[in-house]
């Protein structure tokens, strides 16, 4: 069993980081350090909102150099800890590097209900969601200026979780798993990230009658009784705001169906990296997931899957019209 010396998260703001690194840091006798607290404090000071000083910080180096220099310090210090940072992945080499990720009106949801203060307030959900939008977009374009790095790339990440559904204690299980080794050992150490994902929110890429006769078998039984984390990695493409199955429909569909509220995958391809027959996964994402291969999976399945832009753009209607048949 292997076990690294430190835990640092990064992740969706709402996502959960603080709560999640807060009960981890005591499960495992190790000090916690957030960043983000740092940060409010700092925009206290400044009488300023966190979204105000992150687009200060656009502008003034010292705010930002302040904050790195006290997160190398501790990386180079050998002490193993739990950080909470949006960029501690970039300064820390032997830790598990856990990135969370939630729904969008899901986050902005909780922002809303947990206490507000002068640096971070919201008067609605509509509120939240732009503003929690926009300080990402700030940070993230901030620290690929800074630091020629993308926060939003899941392959600078050991672990990629969706908190959307799944409750704390059952990711907080999972990231204890991955990191004392014995949560997909085979892929943390070959090729991660390891994707723990929200069953409802990944996108099939076939159609649903392909797997005509499983609900009658006896799969879903025995993926129930053997539980998620037993469960062979699904390969997923991501689009950079999609997941969608490559490969594993199958484990996908036995998982909704058994209630899962986390799946373990695998990333194949991110973005532009080739999935398919030389397709990036994004060209790939929206030759394969028309409206009609949702509606079907939603029904299937009895979810509610977003339909993507491309989709709600025509995506069967402009295969019919260019082959002159209807898809």
């Amino acid at each position: 069993m292997t076990v690294r010396q430190s835990i640092v998260f990064n992740g969706d703001l709402g996502s959960g980081k603080s709560t999640v690194s807060v009960v981890i840091a005591e499960r495992l006798g190790l000090r916690r350090v957030s960043v983000g607290d740092l940060y409010r404090q700092m925009a206290q000071e400044r009488q300023m909102t966190a979204l105000q000083l992150n687009l200060h910080a656009e502008l003034d180096q010292a705010v930002d150099g302040y904050v790195d220099q006290l997160q190398r310090d501790i990386a180079a210090s050998g002490e193993s800890l739990v950080m909470d940072s949006r960029l501690a992945w970039h300064f820390f080499t032997d830790a598990l590097k856990v990135h969370m990720i939630t729904e969008p009106a899901e986050a902005a949801r909780r922002v809303l209900l947990r206490p507000s203060g002068p640096a971070e307030s919201y008067t609605s959900m509509a509120e939240a969601e732009a503003k929690l939008r926009e300080r990402s977009e700030s940070e993230r374009g901030r620290f690929l200026v800074r630091y020629g790095v993308d926060k939003a790339l899941l392959r600078n990440y050991d672990l990629v979780c969706d908190t959307t559904r799944a409750p704390a204690g059952e990711v907080i299980e999972r990231i204890v798993e991955a990191y004392e080794g014995r949560l997909a050992p085979e892929v943390l150490r070959a090729a991660p990230p390891l994707l723990l994902l929200d069953p409802a929110r990944v996108y099939p890429t076939e159609d649903v009658t392909e797997l005509r006769g499983l609900w009658d078998s006896t799969v879903v039984d025995e993926v129930v009784a053997a539980g998620e984390a037993a469960l062979e990695p699904l390969e997923i493409g991501y689009t950079g705001e999609y997941f969608f199955v490559v490969n594993g429909h199958r484990r996908l569909s036995a998982a909704l169906r058994g209630g899962f509220r986390l799946v373990p995958g695998r990333l194949v391809a991110e973005v532009d990296e080739p999935v398919v027959g030389g397709m990036s996964a994004i060209d790939y994402f929206a030759a394969q997931v028309r409206p009609s291969l949702i509606h079907d999976w939603e029904a299937a399945h009895d979810i509610r899957l977003p339909l993507p832009e491309h989709a709600l753009l025509g995506g069967d209607a402009v295969l019919a019209g260019e082959s002159g048949t209807a898809v």
